[in-house]
């Protein structure tokens, strides 16, 4: 049989406590979120919704091409400005998804020839855009610009340094300034993927750069997704007006993919806007992360120190965590629950996001929940 040997993929998977089942959302769900990754609890905000339905009624249900051919709308165009603006860049471009964002970025600014130096802790579709680029690639230990200097001064021609800024597993940040100086020392690219540092990090939310002094430096490229703190779906590369013009022309994923949806794009400005008007909602996702650690770690559990808003659990095992998460759900709590092969040093956890809209009462049933079924 030609796909026989995924059966024995499945029973491995079953054995070791591995498999991943797809569970619809209700439409409006009883649970308290910490599961989803809506920091700023924009995503069913009335400003981002009607500005989702109000773009579907101009622009039509879907992109209908490729940014090149039809897919791109004034919309489109708006929102890469504020975005550039509102996070310190020259230029940006609006791809489908952060996953594609990080693609583009990626293998176009690493031709062949060229060297990628890659945190160990890095997003999968940072690694996947290693793995597609035609340089060469070297991972390096986590979150060290030591190891980045040293890999760099291996290589004489193009390089970039490849990171996320908050690693979505841990909740930890990169030390952006320190891998900046050893990219600089080389004449090195920094390319950093500030998912889960836009709209929690910096003045007002404009991400992890803008906090370490990098936003608009000619020798750093930064991606975000619309999908987190904003709400709403797609990606974006932030940059220099000539590196975003050279993604248009050499990007795979920009040039061969439909366009963003308009929906997305107008509930992505929508909170865009709506997070320039009430910057404070930045500050209060981190504070509740700081609660959550600090209550979680008081009941004696394992919880890492959050650099953003990802609060991380340690469970024993892959079957603990799974059993783990399903009792906070019976108990009325969604968590997130992150398992081998998802989590680099194999250690499965409880993640949990804190959200700009939690309420004291609710952060006290949420430790007491997760206190109570570990």
């Amino acid at each position: 049989m030609a796909f026989g040997w995924i059966d024995e993929q499945a029973e491995a998977r079953r054995r070791a406590g591995l498999v991943r089942v797809l569970r619809p959302r209700p439409a409006q769900s009883p649970l308290l979120d910490l599961a989803s990754n809506d920091y700023l609890g924009l995503a069913r905000h009335p400003e981002v919704t009607e500005g989702a339905a109000e773009a579907a009624r101009r622009w039509g249900g879907g992109a209908t091409g490729s940014r090149l051919v039809t897919g791109t709308t004034e919309l489109h165009g708006e929102l890469e400005r504020e975005l550039a603006d509102f996070c310190g860049f020259e230029s940006a471009l609006v791809l489908s998804s952060g996953y594609a964002a990080n693609l583009a970025a990626v293998t176009a600014l690493a031709p062949f020839g060229s060297l990628v130096v890659s945190d160990a802790g890095n997003h999968a579709s940072l690694i996947d855009g290693c793995r597609l680029a035609r340089g060469t690639t070297q991972v390096v230990p986590h979150a060290d610009p030591d190891a980045v200097r040293k890999a760099l001064g291996t290589h004489e021609g193009p390089a970039v340094a490849v990171s996320d800024t908050v690693f979505s597993v841990d909740g930890d940040a990169a030390p952006l300034a320190g891998l900046a100086r050893a990219c600089r020392e080389h004449g090195a690219g920094l390319i950093v993927d500030d998912a889960h540092g836009l709209g929690v990090l910096g003045d007002g939310g404009r991400g992890a750069p803008h906090a370490a002094g990098l936003a608009g430096d000619p020798d750093v490229v930064v991606t975000v997704t619309l999908s987190k703190s904003l709400g709403s779906q797609g990606g974006a590369v932030l940059g220099p007006a000539a590196v975003i013009d050279h993604l248009v022309n050499a990007a795979r994923t920009f040039i061969f993919d439909t366009g963003l949806a308009p929906a997305a794009v107008g509930a992505a400005l929508g909170a865009l806007r709506l997070l320039r008007r009430e910057p404070e909602r930045a500050a209060r996702a981190r504070e509740v992360a700081t609660a959550l650690h600090t209550r979680l770690t008081a009941e004696g559990l394992s919880a890492v120190r959050p650099d953003a808003a990802v609060v991380s659990v340690r469970a024993p095992s892959p079957e603990r965590a799974v059993r783990w998460a399903a009792d906070c759900r019976e108990a009325g709590l969604a968590v997130g629950c992150f398992r081998p092969p998802s989590v680099p040093d194999g250690v499965s956890r409880l993640r949990l996001t804190a959200r700009a809209d939690l309420t004291e009462e609710q952060i006290e049933h949420a430790v007491d929940v997760i206190s109570r079924n570990r």
